[in-house]
């Protein structure tokens, strides 16, 4: 019974990391906005910042969910790509209507009991810092001008950026390599293995990814509600980038419809269903 048990997380946080993968590809859409909102983003946090304390058993979670983010990469590029085109309002209202299906599990997770002044000004900061960040004067001239050294440390900061990006929910890295003038260079080193390119912001970025997973991890221990808080203002301050306007009356009705079942598909998942983390999955087995 345990190792039937241990098997269903495991499928279910492939499962989650195959809607992430695919989800991911969704123009503002933010990796770490669908895993806060399908539950396992603390779980990945966790994961990444305890590595050395749980190799195991951290390791064949972070696995797992890579293995499904690849696979949901690979198999729902072209087929939401296609939707978008087709139907580009409704999906991107369906996509609105799943974040306000999480918010909900959000309120949870901050453990708010009661109404306080507090919990608008929280969400409040978290909007205001996605909003600040898409006005930053940020550009590549810096990197383009450099060379040697510094050009190496420009990018391995370039790097730190992009991992924060990566690990707050809200924040798009494609889009934030838009802003730092880095997208179209860091696309064209991929394709030509540019390695004197991406070796720099690489170890940035896995730098950047423990220094931040252990600063989340320990803020969401200590100050829950602030920290989920201001994460749904990192999230709701997303949503404007991806706002496709009001739907006009022919598209009122699919628009209804694609907003209502990306509510109902958040808001009904089992709220009652144990965590999915590497130190539950683990204790199954004791």
């Amino acid at each position: 019974m345990k190792m039937k048990n241990i098997w269903e997380k495991y499928i279910s946080v492939a499962a989650k990391g195959f809607v992430i993968g695919g989800t991911m590809l969704v123009p503002g859409v933010s990796g770490g906005s669908m895993a806060m909102i399908l539950g396992i983003y603390s779980s990945l946090i966790s994961a990444v910042s305890s590595f050395y304390q749980r190799k195991k058993d951290s390791f064949c979670f972070l696995f797992t969910f890579c293995i499904g983010s690849v696979i949901g990469m690979a198999l729902l590029a072209n087929p939401i790509s296609d939707l978008i085109d087709a139907f580009p309002k409704p999906m991107m209202y369906f996509f609105i209507g799943a974040v306000v299906g999480g918010i909900p599990m959000m309120f949870r997770e901050a453990k708010i009991q009661s109404f306080s002044w507090k919990v608008p000004v929280y969400i409040l900061l978290g909007m205001l810092m996605v909003c600040a960040i898409s006005i930053l004067p940020l550009n590549s001239e810096s990197i383009e001008q450099s060379n040697g050294i510094f050009e190496l440390l420009l990018l391995f900061f370039a790097g730190i950026i992009a991992a924060i990006a990566l690990l707050l929910p809200g924040i798009s890295i494609s889009y934030l390599l838009l802003l730092l003038g880095l997208y179209s260079k860091t696309i064209t080193a991929i394709k030509a293995l540019q390695f004197s390119f991406l070796l720099p912001m690489a170890l940035g970025g896995l730098v950047g990814i423990i220094l931040m997973a252990k600063l989340l991890e320990k803020a969401m221990a200590r100050y829950p509600q602030v920290t989920y808080l201001v994460i749904l203002g990192f999230i709701l301050g997303s949503v404007v980038s991806i706002f496709p306007g009001l739907p006009t009356l022919s598209e009122l009705l699919s628009c209804s419809i694609a907003i209502c079942g990306g509510f109902a598909a958040i808001y009904f998942l089992p709220s009652s269903c144990p965590d999915d983390g590497p130190h539950t999955i683990s204790e199954q087995h004791a």
